[in-house]
């Protein structure tokens, strides 16, 4: 594990979360929003999006076919309208509008789950958590580092074995591994750097 994260640290030196946000509550919403989307989408809508809605009270009383129109472009942009609005008006009756510390409180707003969560605790925090998303989910697989395919049994088997203080970093260095070689359809596993470390790598004839 210290080998893999020590390559793939200088591989991708720059393997800070992709979507733009200036506080916790900017990444609840950009996190939100790019679900089936990608974080270049997610950017350009939230440049205007931020300037208009600063705070949680502001998303929870904005008119809610405004907000599905401002979000359009990053798809399905009804239900995530509905999570974003519902959201804030339940981080603001229940948390004075700010975003809670601990993943057992993000949880119970609507629209986050345990990886929404640890992008927002590891990020914007610096309370360590593991996010596992598409990329986390496919890379994790085929290093072999575990045989599940349940989201929240894959972040548990990963914390078993990834040091705590790195458990944000390394999210971030398999997302962004996820995206520039251990792609879902055609890994370069050729220029792999930690192919001599994979399971999948090891078997492919390149």
């Amino acid at each position: 594990m210290k080998e893999i994260i020590r390559i793939l640290s200088k591989e991708i030196p720059d393997s800070r979360i992709a979507l733009e946000y200036s506080n916790p509550l900017e990444l609840l919403i950009a996190t939100i929003l790019s679900a089936q989307c990608t974080d270049i989408k997610v950017n350009q809508v939230t440049v205007d999006l931020f300037k208009k809605y600063r705070s949680a009270e502001e998303f929870a009383e904005v008119n809610l076919a405004k907000l599905e129109e401002e979000i359009r472009p990053t798809g399905f942009y009804r239900n995530k309208a509905k999570s974003i609005q519902k959201c804030c008006q339940e981080l603001v009756k229940r948390f004075g509008g700010e975003i809670p510390k601990t993943l057992e409180e993000l949880v119970t707003l609507p629209g986050v789950g345990r990886k929404t969560a640890n992008v927002i605790l590891g990020n914007a925090f610096g309370i360590p958590g593991i996010a596992v998303d598409t990329h986390v989910h496919r890379v994790s697989q085929r290093i072999g580092l575990t045989k599940h395919g349940d989201p929240v049994k894959i972040e548990f088997d990963l914390m078993e074995i990834v040091p705590k203080e790195e458990w944000t970093h390394f999210s971030n260095l398999l997302i962004w591994h996820g995206r520039r070689t251990c792609g879902a359809r055609k890994p370069l596993c050729g220029t792999c750097p930690i192919r001599k470390l994979c399971d999948f790598g090891a078997k492919m004839k390149v």
